[in-house]
């Protein structure tokens, strides 16, 4: 009777890891790109809301903050960052290439490697530099430390959360 139980029991284990393993496998075929990617972005910063302004300050579908505009080099008033998705998408896209830019050595040395526990990739390093800023992705890679912003958020929340986006930035 020990054998029976022991055999139906190893059978409904590999049925389940194979199970398990197809799923990711469908998963896979899927590929993600840079549409999905903002989608999702924008889903977890503000519910993919333009108008959207947090406790902090923080503005729009992917929560701006008046210092990372200044660093773009876009000028305008809070009410017409609100009321313009296009102009809210355009600041993404360039603080998009913007990081990129800065941890393009990142990327090329370690983009699919694990690194203090996580699996690297471009959009994971890009969503958490948009976390946290890309200095404290550098200093990620260069002491492990972890930063979290005012929600209590971390930046290798987002690495693992939007991995594996084809951006083709």
């Amino acid at each position: 009777m020990l054998k029976i139980k022991s055999k139906e029991i190893t059978n409904k284990l590999l049925l389940l890891k194979y199970s398990k393993a197809d799923k990711n496998i469908q998963k896979l075929k899927k590929v993600k790109g840079y549409d999905d990617f903002l989608n999702a972005l924008g889903h977890q910063e503000s519910g993919n809301r333009y108008d959207v302004v947090n406790r902090y300050g923080y503005m729009g579908k992917y929560q701006f903050g008046k210092s990372t505009l200044k660093t773009l080099k876009i000028k305008v008033t809070k009410e017409a960052f609100l009321n313009s998705p296009d102009l809210q998408e355009y600041a993404m896209k360039q603080l998009l290439l913007y990081n990129k830019k800065r941890l393009q050595n990142y990327i090329i040395e370690y983009e699919g490697k694990v690194v203090h526990g996580v699996l690297v990739t471009e959009s994971g390093l890009l969503a958490a530099a948009h976390l946290g800023g890309q200095g404290s992705v550098k200093k990620w890679f260069r002491t492990g430390k972890v930063r979290q912003d005012g929600n209590g958020v971390k930046i290798t929340n987002y690495m693992k959360r939007f991995s594996g986006y084809k951006l083709y930035l």
